[in-house]
């Protein structure tokens, strides 16, 4: 289980079954994924898209932000981050009207979701939470995101 922490806050964070193949195809690690949460807890968000839903840049292995990677996340600060769709930005300029509010609707689901579906999402495969190094991930809020 990954707690992610910050200053007053514990974030658990998670991938949908079709993010987390994406997550594997683009070759994002974990500390990846856990960066964007840290930015995003240190009010770091690219694009707030409404309902919780927030739009971050990623990196691609070897390169910068800008032509890298986008996630859309169901985000709960302090609380929950759910990764729910990912396009790399050389595929895709965006998504359309249609798909967001399709994804908004994955989103708020899982962001209202009980521990007890969560629990329940998880061991039937349809959701994962994200480790670090397969232990707890532990990071201090002043390195998060500069590389340390």
């Amino acid at each position: 289980m990954l707690w992610f922490l910050l200053p007053g806050s514990i974030v658990r964070v998670f991938l949908t079954k079709s993010m987390a193949r994406f997550v594997g195809r683009e070759e994002i690690s974990d500390a990846s994924l856990c960066e964007a949460i840290g930015r995003a807890e240190r009010g770091l968000i690219d694009t707030a898209l409404g309902s919780g839903l927030i739009k971050q840049r990623m990196a691609r292995r070897g390169r910068g932000k800008s032509g890298g990677n986008r996630t859309l996340i169901g985000y709960l600060r302090g609380d929950r981050a759910v990764f729910v769709f990912g396009f790399a930005k050389k595929d895709r300029e965006g998504i359309n009207t249609d798909a967001l509010a399709f994804v908004r609707g994955v989103a708020t689901g899982w962001l209202d979701a009980s521990d007890a579906a969560i629990e329940f999402a998880q061991a039937s495969g349809t959701f994962q939470e994200v480790f670090h190094g397969g232990e707890e991930f532990k990071m201090d809020w002043r390195d998060a995101g500069n590389g340390r």
